[in-house]
């Protein structure tokens, strides 16, 4: 017996139309043409003329989809099916371990399915000023979606001080983490260290040796 899901959750996600298709190719293929460019010559010299050139299309377009060169950098794809996933967890599941369960999923498509490109981009949030200065720009967004999700799961009000405050102390602390994996080299691993700021998180710091 499968436990029942949340009455929020749609029965299966809808598969993008074309014309979406052909959005997320170009942006795939700007973010691709940008990340090989960044990695060949670094991050100040790349310009949006050599983005536009290695990716086959007009500068216009590449502002059309991200503002900035430093929003080609930290946006992905990956933030409105694991937030669709996390309304999707069954309804009985505890939301914390709802919320840890869609958090480890991300971090294993980073570090698995685009493994050059989460270290470079987390090398990146340390290096450039600009970058770290739109990620947590960005991040403030994120985690105010994120707290609409918890307060779905929770009943609770999504304004309300305690959901924010638990929504962006996840973020911060994902960001925290990625600061220091970056920082130390990314020899650690770094779902482990994704798992270690949620556990502070949950359960606060761990006793001090007396």
């Amino acid at each position: 017996m499968t436990a029942a899901r949340s009455p929020r959750a749609p029965d299966a996600p809808p598969r993008p139309g074309l014309r979406e298709r052909k959005k997320i190719k170009t942006r795939e293929a700007i973010r691709g043409a940008t990340y090989a460019l960044v990695a060949e010559q670094g991050y100040d010299s790349t310009t949006i003329e050599q983005i536009a050139e290695r990716a086959e299309v007009s500068p216009s377009t590449v502002f059309r989809y991200f503002p900035t060169k430093e929003n080609i950098v930290i946006t992905d794809e990956y933030d409105e099916p694991l937030l669709a996933e996390l309304a999707a967890r069954p309804a009985d599941e505890p939301w914390t371990d709802s919320v840890r369960y869609v958090i480890r999923k991300a971090v294993h498509l980073a570090v698995t399915e685009q493994p050059e490109i989460t270290t470079l981009r987390a090398r990146l949030m340390l290096e450039v000023p600009a970058v770290r200065a739109r990620m947590r720009e960005t991040l403030t967004g994120v985690g105010r979606t994120l707290a609409d999700a918890i307060a779905g799961r929770t009943g609770l009000d999504p304004d309300g001080l305690e959901v924010r405050v638990h929504a962006m102390s996840l973020i911060g602390g994902l960001l925290e983490a990625t600061t220091y994996w970056a920082e130390h080299g990314h020899r650690e691993d770094y779902a482990d260290l994704v798992d270690r700021a949620i556990d502070v998180i949950e359960h606060g710091l761990p006793t001090g040796k007396s």
